[in-house]
């Protein structure tokens, strides 16, 4: 909470000190005015606590600015977790007790026990999606172990609900062994209608999401690299749009052949680009992209040269260099918080169509995805639903921009329609 004197030209005095640090305004909110003074809460996104000092230390130097108080409102939003578990029926007599439980309840599991697919009707099992992960890969901070992570897995069952009204429940795994992973997953597999992947790490992220494809008659989808793979699609069908390239005839890069990288690689196959090129330091990561029908190259500045699009997901800052831009490409540097590339300096050096990561956000797709196969009770989530989710997307996106803004409802019940549709047609 931030006191200025109520002098034009005060606020814009705190905003400036802010931006020359390095800090990150979000919302600015005026909480009361004074005869001669304004305060307002200001939120400010930091990189670390470090950061956050120097910011405050710079702001005690502005004459008449006071700050009189400091919180942490993310931490203060985590507080006793983000979901719980709630009945639909209220149970207020012993009628609805007999209704809801024994020994009404008894008809019920009768009705399942001589048609399984009832389960679907009369149970949450059809709307519930177990969200899976061993914590080997929780956002940029890598292997955190799987309770560290419980945080990602409640914000991600917390948009489940807000925007398809499905059921999720985090599951974590103490286990870094595909096979054990494997064998735990299928265990718990029929209480839920889909399986979602998410945070486990390269390469082990590959075993675990086929073997669990092939084995389950469920949907199973990791998120990190095909919920990115659709949103990446659907950004660069907007920046093709806007720069006046056709992505199928264009040459594609991709900067880091991580669970991401690979499967957007793998998304542009699937969409009809013929070309499609990686880069990467591992080897094993190369051979799995010819696997896959795309072309190793040697080196970033050979990859730069030859290709019209390129993406980096590496989560390196700064690794593309002004002077390998070439005039017209688009780039997209995803990694966060900070891109391989400014898009203003990718913009400067020739670029027709430059942006980071901050609004490629998974949510555009996870949601309707699993909302569409759960409606049309699919078994498998394939490359035709993924590339109908990411051209949802795209004809939901404002010339211009890179893809729609991800609180728009209307957006996830699109994806949802257009992966029912197409998982409806492939029956």
């Amino acid at each position: 909470m931030v006191q200025t004197p109520s002098l034009p030209g005060n606020l814009g005095r705190v905003a400036t000190t802010i931006g020359q640090i390095g800090g990150d305004i979000g919302e600015i909110e005026t909480v009361q005015v004074g005869p001669t003074w304004t305060m307002r809460n200001i939120t400010v996104h930091c990189d670390s606590e470090a950061h956050l000092q120097e910011i405050l230390e710079a702001l005690t130097l502005l004459e008449g600015v006071i700050i009189h108080a400091v919180s942490d409102d993310v931490l203060q939003a985590h507080e006793g977790g983000k979901i719980h578990m709630k009945s639909r029926l209220d149970i207020r007599s012993i009628s609805d007790l007999r209704r809801v439980y024994t020994p009404g309840v008894a008809q019920v599991c009768r009705e399942i026990e001589e048609d399984p697919e009832k389960a679907r009707i009369y149970t949450s099992i059809g709307n519930t999606v177990a969200i899976v992960t061993d914590g080997t890969a929780i956002l940029g901070l890598g292997d955190i172990g799987p309770v560290a992570g419980m945080p990602v897995m409640e914000g991600k069952a917390a948009l489940f609900d807000r925007f398809v009204g499905i059921s999720a429940i985090p599951i974590l795994l103490d286990t870094k062994d595909p096979d054990e992973i494997v064998r735990t997953v299928k265990n718990i597999a029929p209480g839920f209608g889909g399986i979602l992947l998410e945070d486990i790490g390269s390469p082990h992220c590959f075993e675990v999401e086929e073997r669990l494809k092939e084995e389950l008659n469920i949907p199973v989808m990791h998120d990190d690299q095909h919920g990115t793979a659709v949103v990446t699609l659907a950004a660069v069908i907007s920046a093709c749009r806007s720069a006046g390239i056709e992505l199928k005839d264009a040459s594609v890069g991709q900067i880091g052949l991580g669970a991401a990288g690979l499967a957007i690689c793998r998304m542009f196959k699937a969409y009809g680009v013929k070309e499609v090129m990686g880069a990467d330091l591992s080897d094993e990561a190369k051979a799995r992209l010819t696997h896959y029908g795309g072309e190793p190259v040697h080196s970033l500045t050979e990859l730069m040269e030859r290709c019209d699009i390129v993406i980096a997901t590496t989560g390196v800052p700064g690794l593309i260099k002004k002077e390998w831009i070439r005039q017209g490409q688009v780039i997209l540097s995803l990694s966060n918080p900070k891109p391989e590339i400014e898009p203003e300096d990718a913009l400067e050096a020739g670029a027709s169509f430059a942006a980071d990561g901050r609004l490629v956000n998974n949510l555009l797709g996870f949601p309707g995805i699993f909302r569409g196969v759960l409606n049309a009770r699919s078994t498998k989530i394939t490359e035709p639903m993924l590339t109908a989710a990411a051209e949802a997307i795209a004809a939901c996106t404002k010339l211009g921009h890179l893809v729609p803004h991800p609180l728009n409802q209307h957006v996830h019940q699109v994806v949802s329609e257009a992966v029912e549709t197409v998982a409806h047609s492939s029956e």
